[in-house]
Parts: structure tokens; C-alpha cells; sequence
């Protein structure tokens, strides 16, 4: 694995943003995977302000995103779709036809299927962006999920449903389960980009990184991927 370490959370999302524009400026027509809840929000931020001053352009660029809840339409302010649409991708030239996210609604197992099928039909993911949780999970591969993992329905964890109930009412309005693309579909991704800060992720960034590959922290599988990038703050390369 490299690893970058910034001073600050300002200079990591520029950092992951720059690595994302390279991307997409070397290959056009790249594939890129994508993530959601609020670690890459900044990223984001400076990818549509790179878009609006210097013109990179996504005309040909396909995202597949990692995962959406179950139960929620696309329309929903808490879907991952709604959240890529406000926060990405009606602020850059990217043809909606080009951006894929999961969903939740109707028969799981057939969208699930179809999500694998279509991620091969594109040619494979050439640039994956990952946030990762204080249980170690990646796309919401939670703890225990086999590393031989495809795109599936898997159930949230009560730690991962406190976490997310922030964006949210109340906790009962977080949803219990999502499709997330599974482990090995991830590390089939050509590149991958992990960014993580605060101090909250220290130590789950250090299991990750330092201790042996196991399904209990599903990270930790990147150590066998041959091109793994982590983009980490002080505070979270604290304990490396």
C-alpha cells in the first residue's frame, strides 16, 4: 500500500481530487468507482470546481457507485443517488446515462446481478474511491462479509445504522439493510483510492493496514491488491 499523509483534511480532498482529474485527463472514457456519506464530499466539491474553471470534462467518463439503501427510491434526500446527483454529478458534463448507482427498490437479487453484469459490459472500474468505517467496512461490506464477495443485499450493522442516522431525522428512519458492491468486485478495481481522517479512524486504519488480512475487518484485503493508495490526515496515520 502508499500511503499519503496530509496536515489537513483541505489538502487530502485536494490531493484525491487531483489524482481523479489525472484519471480522467489520461483516459477519457474512464470508469471510475465512487463513494458516498460524508467523507468525500470535498473531493467532490473541488472536482466541480475544477470542472467549472478548467473545464475537465466527463462527457465520456462512466461512475458506478458502491452501494444505495434499500427501500429508497432514487427521489429520496437520503438515497445515494439523490446525493451523487446534488453533490457530483448536475454540476459536471457527465451524462446521467453514464452514472450507475445500486438499486434499492424492487427484485434485489436481478439488480444485483444486472449491477455485476454491467460494471463487466464497461469494461471494469478503473479508478475506485473508497471512504472506509470505524468497523473497517468498505462500501457497506460489513464485518464477516466473505472476501469472495459480489454485489449483493447485505444487512447494516447496529454501529453503521447509529452512524448514519446523522443524516437522517431519527435512527428509525435509517434504513436496516443495502446493496453495496461486494469485496471482490471492489479489488477487481485496476486502481484503488482510500481516503480517510480525524481521529476517529486511527486505529481501524491501522488494523487495515498493519495487522493480517481477515473477513473482521474487510479493509484489510487491500494489503493484496496491487495498486492501493491511501490519502490519510495526521490524525488518522496516527497509529501506523
Amino acid at each position: 500500500m502508499q500511503v499519503q499523509i496530509f496536515q489537513n483534511k483541505e489538502a487530502l480532498h485536494r490531493a484525491v481530487a487531483e489524482r481523479i482529474i489525472a484519471e480522467v485527463k489520461q483516459n477519457p472514457q474512464s470508469v471510475l468507482g465512487l463513494s458516498t456519506g460524508s467523507s468525500p464530499i470535498d473531493t467532490y466539491a473541488n472536482l466541480v470546481r475544477d470542472h467549472q474553471t478548467q473545464g475537465t470534462d466527463y462527457s465520456r467518463v462512466r461512475t458506478f457507485n458502491l452501494d444505495e439503501y434499500v427501500g429508497l427510491p432514487g427521489s429520496h434526500p437520503q438515497s445515494y443517488r439523490y446525493f451523487m446527483n446534488e453533490h457530483l454529478f448536475h454540476h459536471l458534463n457527465i451524462p446521467m446515462e453514464n452514472t450507475y448507482v445500486p438499486s434499492g427498490i424492487g427484485d434485489l437479487e436481478k439488480e444485483c446481478e444486472a449491477y455485476e453484469n454491467e460494471i463487466k459490459r464497461q469494461g471494469g472500474i478503473d479508478l475506485q474511491l473508497l471512504g472506509i468505517g470505524t468497523n473497517g467496512h468498505i462500501g457497506f461490506n460489513e464485518p464477516g462479509t466473505p472476501l469472495d464477495s459480489r454485489t449483493h443485499v447485505t444487512r447494516l450493522l447496529q454501529e453503521t445504522i447509529t452512524a448514519n442516522a446523522r443524516f437522517f431525522s431519527t435512527v428509525e428512519e435509517v434504513p436496516t439493510e443495502a446493496v453495496t458492491m461486494g469485496i471482490q468486485t471492489i479489488m477487481e478495481a485496476r486502481q484503488i483510492v482510500l481516503l480517510a481522517y480525524g481521529s476517529k479512524k486511527a486505529a481501524t486504519i491501522r488494523d487495515a493496514v498493519r495487522r493480517p488480512v481477515t473477513e473482521n475487518v474487510p479493509a484489510s484485503v487491500l494489503q493484496h491488491h496491487p495498486d492501493v493508495a491511501l490519502y490519510l490526515d495526521e490524525e488518522a496515520a496516527a497509529l501506523l
